[in-house]
């Protein structure tokens, strides 16, 4: 998605993965800073990411959770462009305003779609996680952004009907139950986008349910990157079919 917006923008830049261990960033950054104008980060090191920057925005102080760093003088500065890349892929369905939201999970994506639900007017948020001790980090930081929480089993019948369901974990973990959960929400946030498309996201569609899938958070959230990077804007439909593309080559 970078190099299509920077083919766009006609930059001449490069956008490469890395594999960094978990515990390992600050020490990585420190060592690759010259000539890099910032990083994606992906899970698990997204609260590191936020811990070894010297300035914050403000979902990053509320969360403590950064899925971006550009450098700056003297340092690195940390965004969370996951939350109002959340917040535009939801309005582009139409999805603007909630009341209840049940998510899927409870890592850091978790975190930053709950911050965004809550811009939204979300006051009340069930997470729906396969361990419910390792919640907790999350769970305390969406109750400190003035959201009611409450944590179930992921297994747990699904009865009571929300405006939002999210889903933050891999197809296998729904196994069979996908209709219980997209039959009993207004709209669907896939976040997962690979294998494509997800038996969620079907579920979701058969159900005639407004759908928002991983490429439109991946889309929107690199949009808001690659203006923190470059000073320069793109729409997100570019960035889609780039997805689309890489998927389809797979």
């Amino acid at each position: 998605m970078h190099r299509a917006a920077y083919g766009v923008l006609g930059l001449d830049w490069s956008y490469g993965a890395f594999d960094v261990q978990d515990g390992e960033l600050t020490e990585f950054v420190s060592e690759h800073r010259e000539g890099w104008r910032g990083y994606s980060v992906t899970a698990p090191l997204k609260r590191e990411a936020a811990t070894l920057a010297s300035e914050r925005d403000a979902h990053v102080v509320a969360l403590g959770v950064a899925n971006t760093l550009v450098a700056i003088d003297g340092g690195w500065s940390a965004a969370n462009t996951d939350v109002p890349g959340a917040m535009n892929a939801l309005r582009e369905v139409g999805v603007d305003r909630l009341s209840s939201v049940r998510i899927l999970g409870a890592g850091a994506t978790a975190a930053s779609v709950a911050l965004a639900c809550q811009r939204l007017g979300a006051r009340e948020i069930e997470l729906r996680v396969r361990d419910t001790d390792r919640a907790a980090t999350t769970a305390r930081a969406v109750e400190k952004l003035g959201l009611s929480v409450s944590v179930v089993p992921l297994q747990l019948d699904v009865t009571e009907t929300v405006d939002l369901l999210v889903s933050t974990v891999p197809g296998a973990a729904l196994a069979g139950h996908e209709h219980a959960y997209t039959g009993t929400a207004s709209a669907v946030f896939d976040v997962v986008y690979d294998p494509w498309p997800t038996t969620l996201m079907r579920s979701a569609q058969s159900d005639g349910r407004a759908l928002v899938t991983g490429l439109d958070l991946l889309a929107h959230q690199a949009v808001l990157q690659v203006a923190l990077m470059t000073g320069e804007t793109v729409e997100p439909e570019v960035l889609v079919t780039a997805a689309m593309e890489a998927l389809a080559s797979r």
